[in-house]
């Protein structure tokens, strides 16, 4: 399972681990990774995503998620979140003509 979120494409890091004596040792750094369904209020539809929680408190904080969907640069997102975001526009293009 690949430690990575699909809406912001962060990743695991990597580092030392530094003990009193210097001696360094390689460590991972893991970003709290939460399985999250969100619903979207243009498709009608729940989706499933691998999010951080960091993620899911920038989607509370611009308004939900298709408000955020539709905010996010595309280099980052993974290749469901890319097709996701195209449907979502699409629809929010119908419904306004």
């Amino acid at each position: 399972m690949s430690r990575k979120c699909e809406l912001t494409g962060v990743a695991v890091q990597f580092g030392n681990n530094v003990s009193h004596s210097q001696r360094k040792t390689r460590r991972r750094f893991e970003p709290n990774i939460k399985s999250v369904t969100y619903s979207s209020d243009i498709t009608g539809q729940k989706y499933t995503f691998k999010v951080n929680a960091q993620a899911m408190r920038t989607v509370d904080k611009n308004g939900g998620f298709d408000a955020y969907i539709l905010k996010a640069k595309d280099t980052v997102m993974s290749e469901k979140a890319k097709k996701l975001k195209k449907q979502i526009s699409k629809k929010q293009k119908e419904s306004m003509a």
